[in-house]
């Protein structure tokens, strides 16, 4: 018989206070049952325990923001009464233990996210860190992740339209798959998840609980050490053809009225679905486990209370619409059972073959969760960059950029993704700063993104975090659309070191910030804590994604040069090479501070850009990050097949500075009438130069060095087919 203590709790994940605390609610030592529903509800993964007190600070409100944080996912108004639902969340540990499964169940269950609320999901996106290519753990990590987001994304039929991959040593033991989808319903029908009405049945649809998952959120708000790769039982095992009748299922019973509430068994499966519809209704809840449907003997009522097997909902249903929702259950050969119903106790109180398994007072399980004011520690400031002479020259720096492991070609990432699955998607990835999908049956699209560079968050926390955010906004604004919200990922080493903690705080003020500033809202989210190895943290990455509204989608615009057409850059430009591409792949160093992020220059520029492509005057827009001004250019000729002349650039400033430096709130333009951009833009105060013409085969540089666009292209599409085509993957 299992012991009840101390040590068993902290086997659990919960400390000695938070056990005690534990007692004291109870009374009593708890059961095991007990124990297991308290320590995932006040896991990290769950509780948000050291994130709450600073997630309160961010701006979560516009008059577009329908619903913010505290839904299973985000909501904003998109227009004809449309309504945009959309969220980002993490699924690193599990990722790392078994990559295909954890990278498949991180895509089922952030859809489930988006079509518990009553939409449909058009798109799915992703953001993926993965460590060092010369790991021997790299390359097995990356196939498995890339194979499992596929599979899944492309067999429940959702299109994969973009993402961001990064290599760096820091994610060596622990790498980041953070998963997005967003969905569109009717503004007037959002379901949201506060279960109402005393005596209305509970009813547990989809497939079977088995033994998979148990504790995967306390797992997940734990480091790793050198036994973590035996946790293979806390991860979970997706079914995306059985996901894709579950999506039909509960869209078509939303047609109805019969829908009271409805959740999805996501982290700690049972336990968070019952414990969060009842407690945001403020009613109490009875289970009867024995109703529930197993795919294994002999579960335990913990075993079923823990378990995150995937494809589940749990629902409060109408009870004379019960038979109804069985009948559209039935024909999609789903599971659908009563297994409880609300009560007015404010208690969830669990049965088991005749005995109580569990009884907690609801409220203290929500109002005594653990809260914590973790003490923080500022990242010493870097110190100021000596920018180096260049090595290696504008033409061999450029090859080598855009051939690295950061910047090479991802299409053998993207030819494993399905898309155009639904026939709306407007831009591919690759095809512009940010996917462009078309909202079925309007004209209007939806411009989406994810972002985020950690090298300058692990030197600036709050500049780096300001700096994702901006970067966010301008992918949506180069594609003409207006930004409109954003759902982030926030992916930090573990909360109890003070520095871990000052970069957790510093990025959410830097987030703040630049949201306020763009009029950019947070409106969903994910913390993810603890993701280190054997003491080692990751770098910090809060990464966002972003989301936008054009009204007509042939009016966005994509990278692809065309023949015939003058390159303008807009933006300021002092030849920042502090943490860029440049200085880690050519100079060999990752030293000095980001680039500065100017928001009121950021929202300036951006706004003046997005005015012009709706104008019509502009062929082709990139916004400059990565790799800097050059890198830019060879992608929109790439893009294109179309080469480009590139005009010297100020004699004040080295070659290898404007050419590859990273100053922020810039984008480079193909336009057909440069008089008349460069005009328009001395009007706005914006900077601007001409920056030369497009045409050819080749890309010529400023100091007349040539270099071909079969050699440009050889030299970007080479790195992953032959990294990944080795032995031993």
């Amino acid at each position: 018989m299992t012991v009840i203590d101390a040590a068993l709790a902290r086997s659990f994940g919960l400390n000695a206070e938070e056990y005690d605390r534990v007692l004291a609610i109870q009374g009593r030592t708890p059961t095991l049952t007990e124990l297991g529903i308290f320590s995932v509800m006040w896991s990290e993964h769950c509780s948000y325990k050291s994130s709450r007190v600073w997630l309160r600070t961010l701006p979560t409100t516009a008059p577009w923001v329908i619903h913010g944080p505290g839904e299973n996912a985000g909501v904003v108004d998109i227009g004809d009464g449309l309504a945009a639902v959309f969220k980002m969340e993490s699924h690193n540990h599990p990722s790392f233990i078994e990559p295909y499964q954890g990278a498949a169940t991180g895509v089922g269950g952030i859809l489930r996210d988006v079509f518990t609320m009553g939409a449909r999901p058009v798109a799915n996106l992703n953001a993926l860190r993965f460590g060092d290519p010369q790991d021997a753990r790299t390359r097995r990590i990356v196939d498995g992740v890339v194979r499992g987001i596929g599979g899944y994304g492309n067999c429940v039929g959702v299109p994969t339209v973009g993402g961001e991959v990064n290599f760096h040593p820091a994610y060596n033991g622990n790498p980041l798959v953070n998963a997005m989808t967003v969905g569109i319903a009717r503004r007037d029908r959002i379901f949201l998840s506060a279960a109402a009405g005393i005596g209305n049945p509970v009813i547990y649809v989809g497939s079977r609980t088995g033994r998979d998952g148990i504790h995967g959120a306390t797992m997940a708000s734990a480091e790793f050490d050198q036994n973590s790769e035996e946790k293979r039982p806390t991860v979970q095992v997706g079914d995306p053809f059985t996901e894709k009748l579950l999506i039909e299922a509960c869209l078509e019973l939303m047609q109805t009225d019969a829908i009271i509430a409805i959740q999805d068994m996501g982290a700690a499966g049972l336990t968070s679905s019952s414990v969060e519809m009842a407690g945001k209704g403020g009613v109490g809840i009875d289970l009867d486990l024995d109703a529930v449907p197993q795919r294994e003997t002999g579960m335990t009522a913990y075993e079923m209370m823990l378990s995150e097997s995937q494809e589940r909902m749990l629902m409060v249903l109408r009870p004379d619409r019960q038979a109804l929702a069985r009948a559209i259950f039935d024909k999609w050969e789903l599971q659908f059972a009563v297994i409880g119903k609300l009560t007015d106790s404010g208690r969830i109180v669990v049965r088991h073959r005749g005995a109580i398994e569990a009884d907690i007072d609801l409220a203290p399980l929500a109002d005594q969760a653990p809260l914590y004011h973790r003490p923080t520690e500022a990242t010493p400031p870097p110190l100021p960059l000596q920018t180096p002479s260049d090595p290696a020259g504008l033409a061999a720096g450029l090859l080598r950029l855009i051939g690295s492991p950061d910047l090479c070609s991802r299409a053998w990432i993207w030819d494993q993704y399905d898309s155009t699955v639904g026939g709306q998607t407007v831009r591919r990835p690759g095809a512009a700063d940010a996917a462009i999908v078309r909202i079925e049956g309007h004209a209007r699209a939806l411009a989406l993104t994810t972002d985020c560079t950690p090298r300058y968050c692990a030197a600036d926390a709050a500049a780096g975090a300001a700096q994702a955010v901006a970067e966010a906004w301008r992918n949506i604004t180069a594609t003409g659309a207006r930004p409109l919200a954003v759902t982030d990922n926030l992916n930090f080493g573990n909360p109890e070191k003070p520095l871990i903690m000052g970069q957790f705080a510093a990025a959410i003020g830097g987030m703040a910030a630049a949201c306020r500033a763009l009029d950019f809202p947070v409106v969903s989210g994910n913390v993810s804590l603890y993701n280190e190895t054997e003491g080692r943290p990751i770098l910090p990455t809060p990464a966002i994604g972003g989301l936008g509204v054009i009204d007509d989608a042939a009016q966005a615009v994509g990278i692809a040069l065309r023949p015939g057409l003058a390159l303008v850059l807009l933006g300021s430009t002092a030849g920042h090479l502090g943490q860029s591409l440049w200085l880690r792949e050519i100079a060999g160093q990752e030293a000095g501070a980001p680039p500065p992020v100017d928001l009121a220059a950021e929202r300036r520029t951006g706004d003046f850009v997005r005015a012009q492509i709706l104008a019509g005057a502009v062929a082709a827009c990139h916004d400059l990050s990565d790799g800097g001004l050059l890198v830019a250019a060879a992608e929109m000729a790439l893009a294109g097949d179309v080469g480009a002349a590139l005009l010297p650039g100020p004699d004040d400033l080295p070659p290898h500075g404007f050419w590859f430096g990273e100053d922020q709130a810039r984008y480079l333009l193909a336009v057909a009438d440069p008089a008349a951009l460069l005009a328009a833009a001395a009007a706005a105060g914006i900077p601007a130069r001409p920056l030369g013409s497009t045409g050819g085969r080749d890309l010529t540089l400023p100091d007349g060095a040539t270099i071909s666009l079969h050699a440009l292209r050889r030299a970007h599409e080479r790195f992953l087919p032959d990294w990944l085509d080795q032995p031993g993957v």
